[in-house]
This record gives C-alpha cells, structure tokens and sequence, in this order.
C-alpha cells in the first residue's frame, strides 16, 4: 500500500458518519485531510489549500451536486484527482462524471480497502505524468544544444534560410566538414519548429551494418531474423510527427537507399519481416561530409534520392573560414563546462588566444569544443595558460611549419618526406582520440585498410 504522507485530500458527503470513517481511513494511510458537507467549503478549502485528490458524494444538502461541485473544482484546479462517490448509481451519472473530468466513479456502500487503492493508483499516475512531463522538459533542455553560435555573415544568413523553411516539411540537406555543426542546425530546425513538441530523433547511417540499419530504421517484426525475440519499433516510427537525422547519409548502402526513397516517396514504410504498411509524418534532414554529386558519378549513391533529399540544402563553413566565431565559442563552452563541473574558469591567457586564432582547427567546432571541455575539466586556476595545453590540439605548434634554415634541410624531398610524415602521424592521432582509439572506424574515415592503420600505428608508435 502507498503512503499519503505528503498529500492533501478533500471529502464532501452531506452523511457525517461517512465524512468521519474516510477522515479515519486516510489519516491512518497518512493524508492531510479536509472533510465537509457544503459546496462553498469544499470551493473555499480548494481555493485556499493545496488538494491533491477530491472525493464527492453525487447528492449533497444544498441542491447542487456533486457533478456541479466537480465542474467547479476543475475550473480551479484542472489537475485536481476527483473520484465520485454514491448510494443512488446510474449509467448515465457515471458517464456524466467521466466527462467532467472524474478519475473514478464508484457505487455506495464503500469498500474502504478499494477506495484506498483508487486513491493511490491515481495519485501514481498522476506522480508518473508529473515525472514524464519533467524529464521530457530536461530532455529537451540538456539534449545536444541547438543553440547555433555565430555573428558570421554567412552563417547568419544560412540561419535565416533556416527560419523560413523550419515549419514546412521539406527535406533538408546539411554538408560540411565533420565537426562544422551540421547536428546542431538540425537541431536547430527541429527545436523552433512547430515540430518541436516531438521527437528529434538522429542516427548515423556509417556506424551500422546494413542489415542493422535497415532494423534501426524501419524496426523489426519477432523471428524477423535470428536473434529478433520481439518486435523493435524504428526510428521512423519514434520520429513520427518530428524529425528524422540521418547523419552521414553518403555512408548508406545503395540497398537502404532505395528502402528510404521509397519512404519519402509514400511517406509508409514495412517493418522488417513485416507486411503491414505504417504510415508516418516524418521530417528528413540528411547530413554529410561527402561530395554526393561525386558518389553518384561513382554509382555510390543514388541520383534519384540525391534530388528527394536536395530540396532544401544548407553548407557549413569550417571554423578557420569563420575565425571572429572562436572567441564566442570559447565563451559559449566555457559556460556550459563550468556548470557541467562545478568550477569558475574565466577564460584563457592571451597567449593560448592568439594560438586559438591562428591554429586551423581540422576538427571545426566539435575539436574547439573538446580542447575547452579538458581544459576547464583539468583547470586548477581560473585563467589557463598554454602550458600543458598543447596536447590537445592536433597540431603541436598552432599549425604553421616552422622551415628550418635551408643549410640543414639536407635535401628538399628528405624534408619534404619529413613534413609530410609528421602531418599524417598528427592526422592519424587526431583521429584515434576523436573515435576512441576504435582502429576499425578510424581506418573507415580515414580511407584505409585497417592492415595499413596498424603498420602506420606501429610507425608512429601512437600506443
């Protein structure tokens, strides 16, 4: 049995002996009670008190009812629990109360042991639909932000394409650079959309198999495949009323290409091993770092989806085209990574600011973010200085090459091969760090063998 501690509980009945049994029961199960026989006093108690579950006789003394009494009190607290009691049961008063709003209807004598469970059931859904609306309210709050930093022209511009296509249900291409922010202008799009309310649902279309992503899209059916032991809703089906990423979508297989033309085209789908069609109202956004237009002359992606997916298209610009954003950023992560750990960093040295403006940043925004994120997570002053700092950068020396004096060059091409050794030993480590050390999916981004990533790890002696 629940405990009432901590919640209120109005009863009208015009019978005393049942106002004092039920005031027995639910101080007993730890209620704050209110009991009463009148209209006005159970209007003035719900003014005045904070109620959590209302119990009302249907006939009360002074020629109003307690369907009068229900509606009233839903007019002045429409998430107040009322559960309607009577000796005189009817069809059509149990239909009426439902109607106003009652949460349960139940029939004269009492069942104190009942009762009681209503009551708790009730506030337990009531609790579950408070903690639901919360956490979907945090979800939306903490979720990869969506706040698009900026005073870039360009980018300026490029949000304000946005804001004029965010509410129609258009597709939406988004190419850039990995790490430029083409989630968070999806992002962007979806959460100030009238779409917002749904769900922003995002997958990557190069971190699956085939048929893996075939089942994360569309779901599957139980014994669709082995291993299938139920039935999987898709990520079609989650998205349905907001919006779909497909991030690297030019990973995608020419097979699950076909499958979501088709989608976009009837805008229906089947589950995997199912034959039911489900009709969905879905918002793509696709994203990509790769030239499409190049994967379609190599018959790597398919020009019919290319045209589904292009009516609406936005391009990225690198961090080092839109260097006057870095001081912004800087200021943008280092708030969120302060409250995230708790400290009160202010920023960083002028030294480690000229490096930041000079250094190239391959890694866009998702490195710049990183590089503040361990920076402020190991900060033991409040303004960091470049010492130590370094490391994170894929480029140990803000990114120019210093030439050495041509005497001790040797020759060009030994220092040439040199340069070019130190670059993809640095490209090679950036890439590493950036998957985890996942040497299968850093061998795939970066267009090896995973053979050839080993010998050059072994090379570099980046273990």
């Amino acid at each position: 049995m629940s405990s009432g501690r901590g919640y209120s509980i109005l009863i009208v009945d015009d019978e005393e002996g049942i106002r004092f049994g039920l005031t027995n029961l639910f101080e007993k199960a730890g209620f704050r009670v209110f009991a009463y026989g009148e209209f006005d006093r159970a209007i003035s108690t719900v003014r005045e008190e904070n109620i959590d579950i209302a119990i009302l006789d249907i006939r009360l003394r002074d020629r109003r009812s307690g369907i009068d009494l229900l509606r009233e009190l839903k007019r002045i607290d429409p998430d107040i629990i009322v559960i309607i009691i009577t000796g005189y049961g009817s069809i059509d008063t149990a239909i009426t109360s439902m109607k106003e709003g009652a949460s349960d209807y139940i029939i004269k004598p009492i069942d104190n042991a009942k009762l009681l469970d209503i009551v708790n059931k009730n506030i337990q859904i009531r609790t579950l639909k408070n903690e639901n609306y919360y956490l979907k309210n945090e979800l939306l709050s903490r979720s990869t932000s969506h706040k698009f930093v900026t005073q870039n022209p360009e980018l300026r511009a490029i949000l304000e394409k946005a804001d004029k296509i965010k509410n129609s249900p258009v597709t939406v291409l988004i190419m850039g650079e990995s790490g430029t922010g083409k989630e968070v202008l999806a992002r962007y799009i979806h959460f100030t959309s009238n779409r917002r309310q749904k769900e922003f649902v995002s997958i990557n279309c190069a971190a699956l198999s085939e048929s893996l992503l075939l089942s994360e899209l569309f779901g599957h059916e139980k014994g669709a495949f082995t291993g299938a032991v139920e039935r999987k809703i898709g990520k079609f089906e989650i998205a349905n009323g907001g919006t779909l990423f497909l991030d690297e979508i030019g990973d995608m297989s020419l097979d699950v290409q076909a499958k979501l033309l088709r989608v976009l085209e009837e805008n229906s789908f089947e589950r995997v091993g199912g034959t039911k069609r489900i009709k969905v109202d879905v918002r793509i956004i696709a994203a990509t770092n790769k030239d499409l237009k190049q994967l379609i002359d190599e018959g790597r992606f398919r020009e019919d989806l290319y045209y589904r997916i292009n009516v609406v298209n936005f391009t990225l610009i690198p961090l080092r085209k839109r260097r006057e954003d870095i001081p912004l950023l800087i200021e943008y992560f280092l708030e969120k990574y302060n409250g995230k750990y708790r400290k009160s960093v202010s920023g960083f040295d002028d030294e480690t600011m000229r490096v930041f403006m000079s250094y190239r940043w391959p890694g866009n925004v998702r490195e710049l973010d990183n590089v503040v994120n361990q920076a402020v997570l190991l900060a033991e002053e409040e303004t960091i200085n470049l010492k130590g700092l370094k490391r994170y950068f894929l480029s140990e020396d803000s990114l120019e090459v210093n030439v050495p004096d041509i005497g001790s060059i040797g020759s060009l091409k030994a220092y040439i091969n040199g340069v070019v050794a130190e670059h993809e030993r640095r490209v090679i480590r950036y890439f590493l760090e950036k998957n985890s050390f996942n040497k299968s999916r850093t061998a795939r981004e970066l267009g090896l063998t995973r053979k050839s990533l080993l010998l050059k790890i072994k090379k570099y002696e980046l273990e």
